[in-house]
């Protein structure tokens, strides 16, 4: 745990554009401390340092990197990157690529420096109103106790385990800098247990809901659309539906004979409760499908909850193909490919489903064209040739064979990238605006249907927890995406909880493919991290395409291996230098700490 009982010289304010609808930062060192907590701007600053250190791009994990390259979801090309050494269990006590234990306590001591210094009687955020003064304090007090809570669920869903003694652990909880502790005392603090964390983060949430704003609109001073970017109550409900989610999860529940079946019944109401009334007291809306115009909107789509904004090209020459002047750095895989059910709604290896393995991207669902971009789908006016061989004895222009940067799984990104012409035309190369949503609507349905299935099962109801089912939520979804209804799949499946389990998991895979949730839900649900990374491998003949890897009852096409069969990955390892700092400082199971 890095703890400082110092004020920052270099403190950063924030502008808040409405033209640009963005935060930007404003280093300043001209004054010293002693005027921090007496200038309006400077003090906020204090504050906001906690929103610079949020995640800025999709693909921002080590190394530019998409973290769905560390599971079965994707590769990466870039084999110098942190998470390319993760899928092959690169992790350990002194090097986690993906860690924030440090950055998460800095922010932490910021935001306990302001809530202790910057809402004092002494700093005037208005100088003319102090009606108006009172609701800017009122709303920066709201945006800390959310921020507070926004890093206590990062170290929760990242370092979140179960100790040796089978205890599941959190972080340490501290709630101010502590000016009447000493430092040493503070470094020996252990571990809290995660549902400790849950109730604190639980709590600093509730006092977040009292005090932001619903959302921001139109011209007032202290909710208005210029503030576009800062917490409100919609965010703080949407954090709060994932923080008792994952505190239900499988992965987090005590294995020291704590924990009785009934206990874990009730975390999966709560969740159900409180995803909830996300939805209700939030005013989130109904589920809606993401689209193309998602990826590169010109205003905040409501789906976005909580989210940065960026304008360059950078996520494109990182991830277009070589041959359009991009890297190709991420490459799905064909285990999310063959994710995505055919346009029935049956998976691909269903009796029933029309899928061809030899035309396999014919009657699929909507979502794959709206994720992958694959052999023969149009690029920037030019259909992708990842093929090998045509009948010059030639290899497509996108195929590996051309390019060392080319794909390795057969698949190039399309999620999330601009798609305007000439994109990374090395003359003019264009920017183009992009969202990056930390917090998105349609995950608090997907909490709420997956609550619902473990507490009630697919078909009942909650009456805490509105009047649909997990079913009536995931069909809705379903059918909105696809189009067919009914949806007689999911009614099949939705016999018993643990077969609605995997339809609720596959769809969530679908719908956040490539937003880095991934990672943490197959390691909350326990489900396998040694899957095989497979490919396909496209061959151009004077007949026609021919399609290896694509059919789920032959020989898999197997692009990297996933070695990650020990328990122990379930589980991050505490950073070294805090274990060697605090003896009190429990590591999770299956760690040395050396």
């Amino acid at each position: 745990m890095k703890l400082q009982i110092i004020i920052p010289l270099f403190l950063f304010t924030f502008l808040f554009a409405a033209c640009d609808d963005m935060l930007e930062t404003r280093p300043d060192n001209h004054y010293g401390d002693e005027h921090t907590w007496s200038i309006p701007g400077k003090a906020e600053g204090v504050l906001m340092n906690s929103y610079n250190s949020l995640m800025t791009q999709w693909d921002h994990w080590d190394g530019n990197n998409f973290l769905d390259v560390a599971t079965s979801d994707a590769v990466t090309n870039d084999y110098n990157s942190g998470l390319y050494a993760m899928g092959f269990g690169g992790i350990s006590n002194d090097n986690y690529p993906i860690g924030n234990w440090s950055t998460a306590y800095d922010e932490f001591l910021n935001i306990h420096l302001f809530l202790e210094n910057g809402l004092n009687e002494n700093i005037a955020y208005s100088l003319s109103d102090s009606l108006l003064n009172e609701r800017y304090k009122q709303r920066l007090r709201g945006e800390a106790y959310f921020l507070r809570a926004w890093w206590g669920m990062e170290l929760l869903r990242l370092y979140g385990g179960i100790a040796e003694d089978g205890q599941a652990l959190g972080y340490v909880i501290i709630t101010g800098t502590h000016p009447g502790d000493t430092y040493e005392e503070l470094e020996m603090l252990p571990r809290n247990s995660y549902e400790e964390c849950v109730q604190q983060i639980t709590r600093d949430l509730d006092s977040a809901i009292v005090n932001l704003p619903l959302a921001y609109s139109g011209g007032d001073a202290v909710t208005g659309a210029s503030h576009f970017g800062r917490a409100t109550q919609k965010a703080a409900w949407a954090l709060m539906s994932r923080v008792h989610t994952y505190a239900a999860s499988p992965a987090f529940q005590p294995q020291d004979g704590s924990v009785s079946p009934d206990s874990i019944q009730r975390k999966w109401e709560r969740a159900a409760i409180t995803s909830y009334k996300a939805i209700a007291e939030g005013q989130l809306g109904n589920y809606t499908p993401l689209s193309e115009a998602h990826f590169n909107p010109s205003n905040t789509p409501s789906e976005f909850i909580f989210r940065r904004h960026f304008q360059n090209n950078h996520m494109e020459s990182r991830n277009y193909p070589p041959y359009f002047n991009g890297q190709g750095r991420a490459n799905p895989s064909q285990n999310l490919v063959d994710a995505f059910p055919d346009i029935n709604g049956y998976p691909i290896d269903h009796p029933q489903s029309i899928y061809d393995p030899q035309d396999p991207y014919a009657n699929r669902d909507p979502r794959l064209g709206l994720t992958v971009y694959y052999n023969g789908k149009n690029f920037d006016n030019r259909p992708l040739e990842i093929y090998y061989d045509d009948v010059n004895d030639r290899d497509g222009r996108d195929a590996p064979g051309y390019d060392h940067r080319n794909t390795r799984t057969g698949y190039y990104l399309r999620k999330w990238l601009s798609a305007e012409p000439d994109m990374l035309n090395p003359i003019q190369p264009v920017n183009d605006r992009h969202m990056h949503a930390l917090l998105r609507r349609s995950e608090v349905y997907f909490n709420l249907a997956e609550a619902l299935n473990e507490a009630v099962g697919p078909r009942n109801r909650m009456q805490e927890a509105g009047d649909r089912s997990a079913l009536d939520i995931i069909s809705n979804i379903r059918m909105q995406n696809i189009g067919f209804d009914p949806d007689i799949y999911a009614t099949i499946e939705s016999t018993n909880t643990e077969r609605f389990r995997k339809v609720i998991q596959n769809e969530r895979r679908i719908e956040f493919a490539f937003e880095n949730m991934r990672y943490f839900d197959m390691r909350r649900w326990l489900l396998p991290l040694d899957e095989p990374v497979r490919g396909c491998v496209v061959r151009k003949t004077t007949s026609g395409f021919v399609y290896e890897g694509t059919d789920p009852n032959s020989a898999p096409v197997i692009v990297e291996e996933r070695k990650l069969s020990d328990p122990k990955y379930y589980y991050a390892p505490i950073p070294l230098e805090e274990l060697i700092k605090n003896p009190n400082l429990r590591d999770n199971k299956g760690w040395s700490g050396r």
